[in-house]
């Protein structure tokens, strides 16, 4: 079994609107990817956010997204090559003087939401987000969706010289390609913690999973995404982590 880095999407709350089980959840991952404002956290959301990481060794990820806060950016927008570099820069400029503040980095970008399903069938958007993340200091990591053939978007990135991680999801669905099925569609998000460690579990052994249309599909990942808004998350990253902890061989 290939022990992947658990990532979650963490810090997004939004004033006194909260969001996600931070608290309970930053212990048993290994990345924490943060919410920069647009479409969820604030200032002190982000703060607290990244103290939580910082007191448990916790890698620190920007979560840019559309600025779509009413959407919690889930809708895609029309913007620019240059909007989304400017938005980008800004969202990733953000958190890492949050983090510097408090002795940290970002090292890495996760896309959030629409965004980051955009990027992945947009190759000109994906493309200005690899040229945008290279342009940071710090060799910042890309986080992609590992699907069934990633030597495209492989290719893409050693062009600018950047490193990827792969990421797959543990909590839900794909269609035969690899792409996550449409949250408006019914069975797109797994709502069990056996069905999540299940499928996190078939993904770290490099087993199939099965797809929409029921086709086996196999994904080449290095990171593994439980989302913190899942009622199954915590339950489903303590036994993940136990699980791959105890595999043969490690």
């Amino acid at each position: 079994m290939k022990t992947l880095l658990l990532n979650c999407d963490m810090g997004e709350s939004f004033g006194a609107w909260q969001m996600g089980m931070d608290e309970e959840v930053m212990p048993h991952i290994d990345c924490a990817s943060i919410a920069c404002g647009f479409h969820a956290g604030d200032p002190g959301v982000m703060r607290r956010t990244v103290r939580l990481a910082v007191q448990h060794g916790v890698r620190i990820g920007a979560h840019p997204a559309y600025p779509d806060l009413a959407g919690f950016g889930r809708r895609s927008m029309s913007c620019s090559p240059q909007e989304i570099a400017d938005l980008l820069h800004y969202q990733i400029g953000a958190l890492d003087g949050i983090c510097r503040a408090q002795g940290a980095r970002v090292t890495y970008v996760k896309p959030h939401g629409a965004l980051y399903n955009d990027m992945m069938r947009d190759a000109e958007l994906l493309q200005t987000i690899m040229r945008v993340v290279s342009a940071h200091e710090g060799d910042l990591q890309l986080v992609l969706l590992a699907r069934r053939d990633n030597s495209e978007a492989q290719a893409m990135a050693d062009e600018y010289g950047l490193s990827l991680l792969f990421e797959a999801f543990a909590d839900r669905a794909y269609d035969a390609q690899g792409h996550l099925v449409s949250r408006q569609l019914p069975g797109s998000v797994h709502l069990t913690h056996e069905t999540v460690v299940a499928q996190a579990l078939s993904i770290a052994a490099e087993r199939p999973i099965i797809a929409a249309d029921g086709s086996p599909l196999v994904l080449q990942a290095d990171t593994l995404c439980v989302h913190g808004d899942n009622p199954a998350a915590l339950a489903a990253i303590q036994q993940i982590r136990a699980a791959m902890q105890t595999a043969p061989g490690r």
